[in-house]
């Protein structure tokens, strides 16, 4: 038996001919999944619900025109994603559950309206996309993916954060469920947990405040949205077809 030489390039992917749905796609994290994904040769359907984020993302993905395709979406309500679903140019290989909110504050100062909002969008949000696109996968594929985007938060809590926490620990739930009840039908189903990133929102935070996050991880700086848009796009190649059901922390080590 002949054994190669190994390589000494890092894993390219490449999504030539392979279609992905990515939700709150049109900016922050979602935005870079949404690039990377068009960078590696893949058609992706952008679901957001802010008009102006959609709107930015047109311009900001002009040179991929042919291969992107833009729907107004609100997640928390299931006729929302019906409509979007329905006019899709092409059947689904991979879909990213990546839309959610935040309404931080403390147990005792919550409101009800701050509970529903994030569990609304960030687990209900996640189950209305997920049951009505499943339907729309390619149906010759073996190898259908889906990704959801949690949090180290879902993993062990947060101060000020108790609806999104819970919101959270319910997609590692999901996760966990549905790889065990889709495996049979050529789905992986898997979950990211997310750490500190840098994002357009915490680079307008005093340097302080930064530093103080970083100086709680131990690789000592906060992450990149190129490295959650990284994970996904590894659990979404066809090198990761025998993970299912995992959590996958990208997190540069905070949870230890």
């Amino acid at each position: 038996m002949s054994v190669t030489q190994p390589t000494t390039e890092n894993l390219k992917f490449n999504f030539k001919n392979k279609t992905a749905i990515v939700t709150g796609g049109a900016q922050g994290i979602g935005f870079q999944i949404t690039l990377s994904f068009l960078q590696s040769g893949g058609s992706v359907s952008i679901w957001d619900y802010s008009a102006d984020a959609l709107e930015n993302a047109k311009k900001e993905l002009s040179s991929f025109s042919n291969q992107v395709h833009f729907a107004q979406v609100d997640v928390t309500q299931k006729e929302s994603c019906e409509a979007a679903a329905a006019s899709l140019p092409w059947p689904v290989d991979i879909l990213v559950n990546n839309a959610g909110i935040t309404r931080d504050k403390s147990f005792g100062k919550m409101s009800f309206e701050d509970w529903n909002a994030v569990i609304n969008t960030n687990l209900t949000g996640l189950f209305n996309t997920t049951k009505i696109l499943s339907e729309k996968f390619n149906a010759t594929s073996k190898s259908k993916r889906i990704v959801n985007i949690s949090s180290v938060v879902g993993l062990y809590g947060n101060f000020g954060q108790t609806n999104y926490a819970a919101a959270k620990a319910g997609v590692i739930g999901m996760t966990k469920t549905l790889a065990k009840e889709l495996g049979r039908k050529g789905f992986t189903v898997n979950a990211i947990a997310p750490g500190f990133i840098s994002t357009a929102m915490t680079e307008k935070m005093p340097k302080e405040a930064l530093d103080q996050m970083a100086a709680k991880v131990p690789v000592a700086r906060l992450g990149s949205t190129e490295d959650i848009a990284n994970a996904v796009l590894f659990l979404s190649s066809e090198q990761a077809s025998y993970i299912n059901g995992t959590v996958l922390s990208v997190d540069g080590g905070v949870v230890i």
